[in-house]
């Protein structure tokens, strides 16, 4: 009988042991996916660019992947807040909206030095957001346009660096310039451009 009944205790004892390693092993592994999803949530902030304008949030998700040197240096000015107040200075009626010009002529850039074409297969189509540059392929620097109309001929021939996942029905309505080079007279600007990440930081 006492032999049946330290038996008992083991069995009793392992299978505590085992549904507490069961528990453990689920409570783990609830943290991990939170973990990585909060991680992935990080992650998908870090990539995320929010731009203010008057009439609301344009959104536009960056491409590291693709464009990796462009993204880290939209990051780097808008976490100057370089993009502040810069206004959209060329805007052409169903083909595209340019900013980044700190002078506001188009003739502008930040101090950083221009940066290495990184041309990829990313189309130019209604949402992509572009490094605009001089003739120079390797020329681009802080000026960047967002394609109101899918524009195919430009592929292969600027950086796309991210697209507009909200916001797009904004960018349509900013205001457009006048004939074949799209100036803008009494142009609207990014009241506000920040990493997603940053945003409730500053």
């Amino acid at each position: 009988m006492k032999k049946f009944s330290y038996l008992l205790i083991i069995s009793s004892i392992l299978f505590s042991m085992n549904k507490l390693s069961a528990q453990t092993n689920k409570t783990g592994d609830a943290n991990a996916v939170n973990n990585s999803k909060s991680s992935s949530k990080n992650n998908n902030l870090e990539n995320l660019l929010y731009i203010e304008l008057s009439t609301g949030k344009v959104v536009i998700e960056m491409l590291p992947n693709i464009a990796p040197k462009h993204v880290e240096r939209i990051k780097n000015l808008a976490r100057q807040k370089f993009y502040d107040g810069i206004v959209f200075h060329r805007v052409i009626d169903g083909f595209m909206a340019q900013t980044g010009d700190p002078t506001g002529t188009g003739m502008g850039s930040s101090k950083l030095p221009d940066l290495k074409a990184e041309f990829s297969d990313e189309p130019h189509v209604r949402g992509a957001v572009s490094m605009a540059r001089a003739t120079d392929p390797n020329s681009g620097n802080s000026q960047f346009f967002i394609v109101t109309k899918d524009s195919r001929f430009l592929d292969g021939q600027y950086t796309v660096w991210g697209r507009v996942v909200q916001g797009m029905e904004l960018v349509d309505k900013i205001k457009k310039g006048q004939g074949r080079d799209g100036k803008v007279v009494g142009p609207d600007a990014m009241l506000k451009v920040r990493v997603a990440s940053d945003a409730n930081k500053i």
